[in-house]
């Protein structure tokens, strides 16, 4: 199982600022190890946000994503004491869930 999201999620005025790093390691599928045999890609799929059940951001990612992908953006609606839930899947199935209230 992969290590927690770290989320943080802050209200201003009518804005919710949501900010999330995940731990992955995103392998491409391109690189070989030292022994010359090609890494397995291993990498996020989808990326959904919740708010209060709601989904407000989603992604479908590639290849091309970082190790340790983090991603930023902002939604009109949200209150300090609402949930944030920040769900991915990866490629091999493998999946994480996490959330936080929004502050």
């Amino acid at each position: 199982m992969a290590n927690p999201m770290k989320i943080r999620a802050a209200v201003q005025g009518d804005v919710t600022d949501v900010r999330v790093l995940m731990a992955h390691d995103m392998e491409t599928g391109l690189r070989k190890d030292s022994s010359g045999s090609p890494i397995p890609a291993h990498f996020i799929q989808l990326v959904t946000v919740k708010h209060n059940g709601k989904d407000v951001f989603s992604a479908q990612w590639g290849t091309a994503i970082a190790k340790n992908p983090f991603v930023a953006f902002k939604f009109k609606g949200g209150k300090a004491g609402d949930k944030i839930q920040v769900n991915w899947v990866d490629n091999t199935g493998d999946t994480r869930t996490d959330e936080t209230t929004i502050r």
